[in-house]
């Protein structure tokens, strides 16, 4: 599976022009699903869950003009046969998954088993803040929220550099650049620090910044 891991989405031309090119299509004849879990873990989850369905929200991913386009709900899928879900994955060209809390997300895509698919998928996975930072080996105290059953900070291991988005975003005044440089201290893998107009593609282990903001590797 090749990622395109971002802060907030397609959110200028250059991110877009990456996923046209990893898709190796027009976004208009590729088959999309979108992954919203992980933001049922912050306040207003379901309103929030709303807007990215809808395109109401700030974080470009559903509203590209996708061919097709459908729901994945990891916390259902425990309770229904792979039959009626797997199959879909395998054959979509495209997850979205959706911000929120990366632990929640992470630990509902190991449940669900999505977890387990991902490194055999061929669809291109991309992710938004939360869903970006769910890859990682980890994702450092700074953003434990939601602590799951058995603690830690773990996340998936599917790229081995962490990431610390939405860097000086006017709402979060705590994303400075002197955080991220803390955070960062307490990594033990690479560690970008990454604003909502940047990107990281990796296609086939190869990493590759796309941005037309700012960002910094620690």
């Amino acid at each position: 599976m090749n990622f395109l891991l971002t802060s907030a989405g397609i959110k200028n031309k250059s991110i877009h022009d990456a996923l046209v090119g990893m898709l190796g299509k027009p976004i208009e004849e590729a088959s999309a699903l979108c992954i919203p879990t992980g933001i049922y873990a912050i306040p207003g989850g379901a309103s929030h869950a709303w807007q990215f369905f809808s395109g109401q929200a700030t974080t470009p991913m559903c509203e590209l003009g996708w061919k097709s386009m459908g729901v994945l709900e990891l916390t259902a899928l425990t309770s229904i046969d792979k039959e009626l879900w797997v199959p879909m994955v395998k054959e979509t060209d495209v997850l979205l998954v959706n911000g929120g809390d990366p632990l929640y997300l992470c630990y509902w895509m190991r449940q669900s088993g999505l977890a387990d698919l991902l490194p055999s998928m061929g669809a291109v996975y991309v992710g938004l803040s939360a869903g970006s930072m769910v890859m990682a080996p980890n994702i450092g105290e700074f953003f434990v929220d939601w602590t799951p059953p058995k603690g830690g900070d773990d996340t998936l291991s599917l790229v081995d550099f962490a990431m610390f988005p939405h860097l000086d975003h006017e709402m979060l005044p705590e994303n400075t650049m002197a955080a991220a440089e803390k955070w960062a201290a307490g990594m033990q893998v690479p560690a970008y620090a990454i604003d909502d107009q940047t990107a990281i593609k990796v296609v086939d282990g190869v990493v590759e910044v796309v941005s037309e903001g700012h960002w910094k590797l620690f």
